[in-house]
């Protein structure tokens, strides 16, 4: 297994277990799902509660959101109340990945500069519809993946979208 962490904050933004695609060599769009988990559903081998306490009446807590979100502790981020500040985050962070990528991976700065632009050109026409999370540090200083819904097979499916080369894979 992967682990795909934020080369600047070092928060764990999502694993290759999920479903994934590369989109122009430097856009991750990882599908995640939507779920719903209370504290009654995890099961402890051996521990047998008696009747009584089973029976206490007790509210369950339901969490529901998307899996990849939850399971890697994202956080959402509400700093972006319009395409202009997102677009000020963007140059910057891009600045950042741009200098550690001159530094470590050379061969992909070109690849970098082309292809990042055309892609945020298309996710920039849909910003109304997207939702914006950070690691768990919730450091805005590193990488703010994008998530939004698409009609998948006649389903609504969270897509989560993480830049490439603002991330570095750790094998588990």
């Amino acid at each position: 297994m992967r682990i795909y962490k934020d080369i600047i904050t070092g928060d764990e933004m999502f694993a290759d277990t999920y479903k994934m695609k590369l989109i122009d060599d430097v856009m991750y769009e990882v599908y995640g799902k939507v779920v719903s988990r209370s504290e009654g559903d995890i099961k402890i081998e051996g521990f047998n509660p008696s009747a009584e306490e089973a029976d206490e009446g007790t509210d369950t807590n339901v969490e529901t959101g998307v899996d990849v979100v939850m399971n890697h502790r994202l956080q959402e981020c509400f700093a972006f109340g319009d395409k202009k500040s997102y677009t000020i985050y963007l140059k910057d962070y891009m600045k950042k990945v741009l200098a550690k990528l001159e530094e470590k991976s050379p061969d992909q700065v070109d690849v970098f500069k082309t292809n990042m632009n055309k892609v945020m050109k298309d996710i920039l026409g849909r910003f109304k519809d997207l939702q914006f999370f950070t690691g768990e540090s919730m450091d805005c200083d590193g990488m703010v993946a994008l998530c939004e819904y698409r009609d998948i097979d006649g389903e609504s499916v969270p897509v989560l979208m993480f830049f490439k080369h603002g991330l570095e894979e750790e094998k588990c």
